[in-house]
């Protein structure tokens, strides 16, 4: 279930309702007046709540669906449980992304006060002109909050924080000791997007964000929360300047990253890793624990523990100053002319 916290509970919704606002078709009418209250990614998926599954390599995880419901396209249903709750769809996902928008909102702020009653500050909390609390919000003892600072709903500030003018934190858990620069954006919206019968569609985001104790955030950068889990920033991990990280990414204690890194969704970063200026890595990749980037790599293959990595693409050190040294005989060791 996505956090009540951060997200408003619309359901339940039948079967029938979810069809007709999806387009899609169930493989049982009978099964029309089933309800389900939320959704689900495949592997988390339990009665009451409605997946989906577009990729064939997951055929067999169908057999785990334990009375939830789910969109899959119509040739792979004979892969399903006997007797499932099935809808078919050539656009499963984006059919999920209806359902979730009909079963789930982010939560708002609501009432005129920028500081709302229901929002808890401990003692000697510091408030500057302009800054917004919203309602459910809590923020720890002698923490900073600068001008124009936005505190989502639900929002959790841990102790003795600086957070710094116009930076904007929602759908978030943050530690103690955590500095979040100007500007810096902390839960947004994750990039998500599926094809459907009318074009693009986003995919909802009900993940959250956690950043855990004495990490420090860049001005103007970004940390997206999860696309259903979480993004996680681990213990004293320190973040630059325009750094984006993506939704879903587990980056671990003691990191660096410098101006412009970029990490892609559903990453893995181990602990004490270095990213170096403009560094770039693909999604669903793992960077093993004392790894180094280099500056403006890019990285699109998993990274061992303690390696140092660098080029387009990334590869390691050694291997590239070869390689770099080779071509450098090859062109008889000068600048080509213009």
């Amino acid at each position: 279930m996505p956090d009540p916290r951060f997200f408003e509970d619309l359901g339940p919704a039948t079967l029938t309702e979810l069809a007709s606002l999806s387009g899609a078709r169930l493989a049982d009418p009978a099964h029309g007046n089933h309800q389900v209250s939320h959704v689900a990614p495949l592997e988390s998926a339990d009665a009451g709540s409605i997946t989906f599954l577009s990729d064939p390599k997951r055929l067999a995880d169908l057999a785990g669906l334990k009375g939830a419901a789910c969109f899959l396209k119509p040739e792979h249903a004979a892969q399903a449980p006997a007797g499932g709750l099935l809808l078919l769809t050539s656009h499963p996902q984006a059919a999920w992304a209806a359902a979730a928008q009909r079963l789930h909102a982010p939560r708002r702020h609501d009432g005129a006060q920028h500081v709302h009653p229901d929002s808890e500050l401990e003692e000697g909390v510091v408030l500057s002109p302009g800054v917004v609390v919203g309602q459910g919000a809590r923020i720890g003892r002698n923490t900073y909050l600068a001008p124009g600072v936005v505190i989502g709903p639900g929002v959790a500030v841990g102790r003795d924080c600086r957070i710094g003018a116009n930076a904007v934190i929602g759908f978030a858990l943050v530690g103690d000791r955590v500095s979040i620069h100007a500007g810096a954006v902390i839960g947004e919206a994750g990039f998500g997007a599926a094809g459907g019968p009318k074009g693009v569609v986003d995919l909802p985001q009900l993940g959250r964000v956690i950043l855990q104790d004495g990490v420090t955030i860049g001005a103007n950068s970004t940390v997206d929360r999860g696309a259903f889990g979480d993004t996680t920033i681990g213990e004293n991990t320190k973040i630059d300047n325009l750094v984006h990280v993506a939704h879903n990414v587990r980056l671990g204690r003691n990191c660096v990253a410098a101006a412009f890194t970029g990490i892609s969704g559903s990453t893995t970063v181990g602990d004490g890793v270095a990213f170096g200026g403009k560094a770039g890595v693909a999604d669903h990749l793992t960077v093993g624990a004392g790894a180094q980037i280099g500056a403006a790599a890019s990285v699109f293959k998993d990274v061992p523990a303690g390696e140092t990595w660098t080029g387009f693409p990334a590869r390691p050190l050694k291997r590239w100053l070869r390689e770099t040294a080779w071509l450098s005989r090859k062109a008889g060791g000068r600048e080509p002319r213009g």
